[in-house]
């Protein structure tokens, strides 16, 4: 109900924008920067795993604790969404690549966390080992977009400084479009890890991999 409102409002009422043209331009131009790809790669980690954790969450959690409520579930998806701005807030005043680093160290710690949940079958270490995840994986969500603008400036003369901002927005949509493999990637290793090795540590252990290298 809530979607079919906003559709509805948006139809009768979003009509602020007269004109509106993609500047495949300034997406070529992003493209063929290394940076685009490499932060699109970062995004996979943070934006893929708040997605993929989200929807993955309920599930493991009927899976591994059926004793347990799983209606807890949804605490993760709105720590992730409300860390969001914070992650972009801290990046403003600490540096971007600074913050997306720590995010990346406090989401391999939680995947950690998990495993040892996992091991001594707490429930309660469990979800809060997800809740950190969720945190990390928010505050990446917004120092790694921290990144782009600063990126594409470094090194630009002030004639060329208005063609930079416009790749930077094409890098943002192609981070954003290419990030969300993660929400693909991450409950397929989950369910194959489940499936064929019968225990979700393996997966787990390959994400703590994963966030390390990014």
């Amino acid at each position: 109900p809530l979607v079919l409102l906003a559709a509805v409002l948006a139809w009768r009422g979003m009509d602020n924008l007269r004109e509106a043209r993609s500047d495949l331009g300034s997406y070529r131009d992003a493209c063929r920067r290394r940076d685009t790809w490499v932060i699109s790669v970062l995004y996979i980690g943070t934006f893929g795993s708040f997605v993929g954790y989200s929807a993955a969450f309920p599930t493991l959690l009927v899976s591994q604790f059926p004793e347990q409520s799983p209606y807890v579930a949804f605490v993760g998806a709105v720590v992730g969404a409300l860390t969001r701005p914070l992650g972009g807030s801290v990046a403003d005043r600490l540096g971007g690549a600074r913050v997306t680093i720590a995010a990346f160290a406090v989401m391999a710690s939680g995947a950690v966390g998990a495993v040892l949940a996992l091991a001594q079958h707490s429930f309660v270490l469990f979800v809060a080992s997800f809740v950190v995840m969720f945190a990390g994986s928010g505050i990446g969500n917004g120092a790694t977009y921290r990144m782009i603008p600063a990126v594409f400036r470094a090194g630009v003369s002030a004639a060329d400084l208005p063609r930079a901002r416009r790749a930077a927005a094409a890098c943002i949509g192609i981070a954003g479009a290419v990030g969300a493999y993660g929400g693909f990637l991450i409950p397929q290793g989950l369910r194959l890890a489940r499936t064929e090795l019968g225990s979700l540590v393996p997966a787990l252990w390959v994400f703590v991999a994963a966030y390390v290298l990014m």
